[in-house]
């Protein structure tokens, strides 16, 4: 079953990186492939969703390259793509199967994307939807709202599509659609998502408008039909991975740890915010900008936390850590409220009820809501044996609870881990 022990410990010092972010490392795969030229990346996440994205395009006669830790990808243009002999599979990812399915729906050719049985229970009708308005054709196989999907060839164009949920993804996949059609496509979502995407964009050489509406709303539009060209990416740390070590520090007693060239994009680092709302021990250094995407190194040390409320425009900017900040609000002093966060159903696994379960077998004081959970800080978490159900955020996050828990922590199917942080278990 691929199970770790985490032995209890404290006095955590050093300095470390994390691995490169798992969003970007997507992204510059497929605006490299789509580019007129090869792309250099560094730092890209060998991540097993990552290598699903880069096999995925591999099959459709994209040369990608690995040379000293650089990946070069050869672009063929937006139109260079080639028919894969294949179903495309796209493991676990939920990023390669929206996004891609956005690029595909404009293609000449037919195909599948296929996952493993978890992505494949994960619904994808918020992606088929908005691609069917903009002329493609792309239906689940199993008529299920899953993949596989198979999706034919097809002429789009340009929409105004009002999306009810701030999601990157879905976003992501109508911008990349965008690109094949002659007129605007606009996406307006209630509160910003992660904007990697936009931002790569504009490195390639694209105009892309983020408008702020009054009812608070932000509207995203491109005009497509324009070529990309191609770039050098320094991918920063993935501030997703970088949450376990900064929760490691913040829970075990006397640590110090210093985190180096963490991406700290404001769509995505909401969790530093909490964190200080907390009253954590933590700071933000030597900040910089590279490629649009800002960077910097993270010290934090061990804290006493106390309990908030957590909800509205905050979630957006941090629902991949939320399993981690359940974790250091399980011993925070007093109470915190997670709310307006059911995107957390639809992960790898549904969130709201696997982060409940394990804290509860911890001993902790957890009730879990429609929408999040309300925790209330107990003195120390007791080891116990956390079942993963092959959910790589909620091993980690319990990996990390492990180290300040009162006895061992056995983690089930912890190899779920590869998917965005490989070399995690060396690291922790």
């Amino acid at each position: 079953m691929n199970a770790k022990t985490i032995i209890p410990k404290s006095n955590l010092k050093g300095e470390v990186t994390v691995p490169g972010d798992k969003s970007i490392s997507h992204r510059s795969i497929m605006l490299g492939s789509l580019a007129c030229g090869t792309s250099e990346i560094t730092n890209f996440l060998k991540g097993s969703d990552c290598i699903a994205t880069m096999n995925c395009f591999r099959q459709m006669g994209i040369e990608i390259k690995e040379s000293q830790g650089h990946i070069f990808v050869t672009g063929k243009g937006l139109r260079g793509l080639k028919a894969p002999a294949s179903i495309l599979e796209v493991e676990n990812s939920g990023t390669t199967t929206r996004l891609l399915s956005g690029i595909l729906a404009a293609q000449k050719f037919p195909s599948i994307l296929s996952g493993d049985s978890s992505l494949n229970r994960r619904p994808m009708e918020r992606i088929m939807t908005p691609l069917k308005e903009m002329g493609g054709t792309i239906y689940s196989i199993k008529n299920n709202g899953c993949a596989p999907l198979k999706i034919e060839p097809g002429t789009l164009h340009g929409i105004d599509y009002v999306s009810k949920v701030a999601s990157a993804q879905v976003k992501s996949a109508l911008l990349l659609a965008g690109l094949y059609t002659h007129e605007e496509t606009t996406v307006t979502e209630p509160t910003l998502s992660r904007n990697h995407t936009e931002l790569m964009l504009q490195g390639y050489g694209h105009d892309v408008q983020t408008q702020k509406n009054s009812d608070g709303s932000y509207s995203i539009s491109l005009t497509g039909a324009k070529e990309l060209q191609p770039q050098k990416i320094d991918i920063p740390g993935d501030i997703s991975s970088a949450a376990y070590l900064i929760g490691a520090a913040l829970l075990t007693k006397n640590s110090e740890l210093l985190i180096q060239n963490v991406g700290l994009n404001e769509t995505r680092s909401g969790f530093i915010d909490v964190i200080q709302k907390m009253k954590g021990n933590i700071q933000v250094l030597n900040e910089s900008i590279s490629g649009g995407e800002k960077r910097g190194d993270i010290l934090v040390s061990s804290s006493e936390l106390e309990g908030i409320e957590i909800g509205g425009d905050v979630i957006p900017r941090l629902i991949d850590e939320i399993p981690m900040i359940a974790v250091l609000a399980a011993t925070a002093k007093g109470t915190t409220v997670i709310k307006d966060a059911r995107e957390l159903k639809i992960k790898e696994t549904n969130r709201i009820d696997t982060v409940s379960k394990n804290l509860s077998k911890m001993k902790g004081n957890v009730i879990p809501t429609e929408d999040g959970m309300i925790i209330e800080g107990v003195e120390q978490l007791e080891g116990a044996s956390i079942n993963s159900h092959f959910d790589h955020r909620i091993a980690m996050a319990f990996a990390i609870a492990g180290l300040a828990a009162r006895g061992n922590t056995t983690i089930l199917d912890s190899k779920c881990i590869d998917v965005s942080y490989p070399d995690f278990w060396n690291v922790i």
